[in-house]
């Protein structure tokens, strides 16, 4: 479906109240992007006010973009409420179109000039070229890293998606196998796949992490560098151990300890980073941790009329580093259908924590999560003494409303409409959690509390409580 903006236009769609000779850029843009058509006669409001000098535009207008933009489009007249107006449908045209040596092109309802990497992106991708694709002389098989080959083999073992005989091959019938090599040269991918420094070819090829207390305090910072299954592996490893603190419940005298971000909604943000990063832009991912918060952003624009809502919804998969891509296809880390966003929503859902937000602004992607930290000494001691059946006070009067709402077993998304929550982290923090806690609800399947299938119901407890409490207000 073609997004409209509120008058009417889209990004197929551009009206004009006069023709102008700048106009050849928005035909431009047009040809660069998915074509389009340009309507002079016609006020921001998308009411007809009739082309001034029609009869001459009819005549001027073919030739001029012929000789300015070497594109021949038709040129039509309309008539819409008695006025009449010029019409000029542009097709998307293969290869670049350029207006006086610049590139435009249109994204959503607006028209943007390429420059920098963005230009060279868009040039490589009109010729059929990417830039992980292109060959680096002077580098061998032999130069690449044995150590990444093995967390290559140890992702892929467990993947299922490698032909048989394709992990037991050498490293340079792998290299083939996996399409990284033309005209007998290590292509890009292959040196950030699997060379152990590739930033000598490729500068800002690593991940920067920092642990912020709150605005500029830096309280730690680290670097991690080496081909991509390492920055992966111990990125990860970094934000599960050292910046990302788990927040305690006990169930019972068992304590639980649960990340606020699950680790398969982590895994999945970092696998888009290093996969959709514009490598050529020469800066590191980034991630910044706060006590109640984490933001991972990477460098590079979104494909074409995409925005960061695009992302969040069913979408095409269309990598800008395809062969880096299909190498991580082939671990089974990642999926083929542009599903990224939706396995991390996915994953979130599934622990009940919040889903995060996504950011582009042309330059870079930013997912940012943000939630309600309980791990102060002050919750481990309620949790405790919740757990012995001191529930007291407002979260007392939370439970009570909790278990008053319950009937049979439910999900939790149910029990939250049921009390009429929206916020998923206040409802966790401040119902579901202390009533588990306090084993007034258990779960319907406790060994795998992350199930997408998992609902809660009364305990005996529970049962007894909530019929002591009806009967005192009764």
């Amino acid at each position: 479906m073609i997004a409209k903006r509120k008058n009417g236009e889209t990004h197929l769609v551009e009206w004009k109240e006069s023709w102008r000779d700048e106009y050849l850029k928005w035909l431009c843009g047009f040809a660069n992007a998915d074509g389009g058509t340009l309507i002079i006669g016609m006020n921001d409001n998308g009411e007809p006010v009739g082309a001034e000098n029609a009869d001459r535009l009819l005549v001027d207008l073919p030739n001029k973009i012929r000789d300015t933009l070497g594109l021949v489009v038709p040129v039509r007249e309309l008539t819409r409420k008695g006025k009449t107006l010029v019409e000029i449908v542009v097709a998307p045209s293969r290869p670049p179109i350029s207006y006086k040596g610049e590139y435009h092109f249109r994204s959503g309802s607006t028209k943007q000039q390429l420059t920098g990497n963005a230009l060279s992106t868009f040039l490589l991708r009109k010729f059929g070229r990417h830039w992980d694709g292109a060959p680096v002389p002077n580098v061998a098989v032999r130069d690449l890293s044995a150590d990444a080959f093995r967390r290559f083999k140890a992702h892929a073992g467990s993947g299922k998606r490698m032909p048989q005989g394709f992990l037991s091959a050498n490293r340079g019938d792998l290299i083939d196998k996996l399409l990284l090599t033309e005209n007998g040269m290590l292509k890009r991918a292959a040196l950030l796949l699997f060379h152990g420094d590739p930033e000598r070819w490729v500068t800002g090829a690593w991940v920067k992490l920092g642990m912020f207390r709150g605005g500029a305090d830096l309280a730690y910072h680290d670097e991690v560098h080496g081909d991509l299954f390492t920055q992966l592996d111990k990125t990860l490893e970094l934000l599960l151990t050292k910046y990302m603190v788990a927040w305690i419940s006990y169930r019972g005298v068992t304590r639980r300890e649960t990340y606020p971000i699950p680790e398969d909604a982590l895994r999945e943000a970092l696998l888009n980073a290093l996969i959709h990063k514009d490598y050529s832009s020469r800066n590191p991912i980034q991630i910044r941790v706060e006590p109640d918060s984490l933001s991972i952003w990477n460098a590079g624009p979104l494909p074409p009329s995409w925005t960061a809502q695009t992302l969040l919804a069913r979408h095409s998969s269309q990598p800008p580093n395809p062969d880096i891509a299909s190498t991580f296809f082939r671990t089974g880390l990642i999926e083929a259908w542009g599903r990224g966003y939706e396995r991390i929503a996915e994953a979130c859902r599934e622990q009940g924590t919040p889903e995060p937000t996504v950011e582009a602004d042309g330059n870079g992607v930013w997912v940012k999560w943000a939630w309600v930290n309980p791990s102060s000494d002050a919750d481990r001691v309620r949790a405790r003494a919740q757990v012995a059946g001191q529930v007291a006070g407002q979260v007392a009067g939370q439970v009570d409303r909790l278990l008053a709402a319950m009937t049979d077993e439910m999900r939790r998304d149910a029990m939250q409409a049921a009390l009429g929550l929206s916020g998923r982290a206040n409802f966790i923090v401040q119902y579901l959690r202390p009533a588990l806690e306090a084993g007034l609800i258990e779960m319907t399947i406790p060994d795998k509390p992350n199930s997408r299938l998992q609902k809660y119901r009364l305990t005996d407890a529970g049962r007894a409580r909530l019929a002591a409490t009806s009967k005192t207000k009764s």
